[in-house]
């Protein structure tokens, strides 16, 4: 079984630090083409880098956001339809 992908680019449009120290710090992110009430997604702000070094990012900065789903998980789009 395959693994159908898509994907969206954004651009990190705030950092959001904790109100308590312990909490992770957030980048907020934009998404361009969402409807406008989802548009925004808050991850927590820590990635990997290619040498396995942790990372975060920077407001502005432009990402692209992965959407993947099993095969099976999807229906083949209607003819016609857009």
């Amino acid at each position: 079984m395959g693994k159908k992908r898509k994907k969206l680019h954004g651009s990190v449009n705030k950092i959001i630090k904790p109100i308590v120290p312990s909490e992770p710090e957030k980048a907020q992110v934009d998404i361009e083409g969402a409807n406008d009430l989802y548009r925004e997604i808050r991850i927590e702000n820590t990635l990997t880098d290619e040498h396995g070094e942790e990372v975060r990012l920077k407001e502005g900065a432009h990402v692209d956001v992965g959407i993947e789903a099993d095969t099976d998980a999807t229906l083949k789009k209607p003819k016609g339809s857009n």
